[in-house]
């Protein structure tokens, strides 16, 4: 069975993608399982960037087929911020509402239609033989005005998309699945897979 290792520790996500994966019979495992501890800093200026950072770091450890991702919130007011730095928008260790508050307070007294913003998820992967590919999946929508919703989480509160009617916390996690940056990257991803594979049989 190949391994699968996915550039990152948290087990919400290796069990995502293992169930996305499940039609290749791989072992998907994450980097400590793999016995990575090397802490492998994001020095990009794009998420794309980063992405083929982390992927191209851990591949090189283990030579294994390796997959990275980053993603994050680009918001057109603020030129793109918080972009890259989403996750630490509020500083470090900041709490989720701590980061939608800021964003909200930056665009306070802005009308809604200079607070378009979009979801970014960009992933790399590294085959065995070193080749490599990527994709990069989008969700278009606004930052709205107050939070709402109770599903989800980060920024998903506040942002609203117009076509539904709903924040992405008010939508249930299927149709959340369906349309969000993450989940268009990973089928994406899994449709180059396919390529490669049925080219490696060949």
């Amino acid at each position: 069975m190949k391994k699968f290792i996915v550039a990152t520790r948290n087990k919400g996500k290796i069990f995502e993608i293992a169930e996305i994966l499940q039609e290749f019979n791989f072992e998907v495992i994450s980097m400590v399982q793999a016995g990575i501890s090397k802490d492998i800093k994001e020095t990009g200026r794009t998420f794309m960037d980063n992405a083929l950072i982390k992927a191209k770091g851990i591949y090189g450890l283990t030579h294994e087929m390796v997959m990275a991702d980053d993603s994050g919130l680009e918001v057109e007011y603020l030129n793109g911020a918080p972009g890259i730095y989403t996750s630490r928008f509020a500083g470090e260790g900041a709490t989720d509402i701590e980061r939608i508050n800021k964003l909200l307070e930056l665009l306070k007294g802005v009308d809604i239609n200079r607070r378009k913003a979009r979801f970014v998820c960009a992933i790399a992967v590294f085959l065995p033989d070193g080749t490599h590919f990527t994709v990069e999946g989008t969700c278009e929508g606004y930052i709205g005005f107050e939070l709402k919703g109770e599903n989800g989480f980060g920024y998903d509160p506040i942002f609203y998309i117009p076509e539904y009617g709903m924040t992405m916390a008010e939508m249930e996690p299927e149709h959340k699945h369906r349309i969000s940056h993450r989940g268009t990257a990973l089928r994406k991803m899994v449709e180059e897979l396919t390529i490669h594979l049925q080219k490696e049989l060949n």
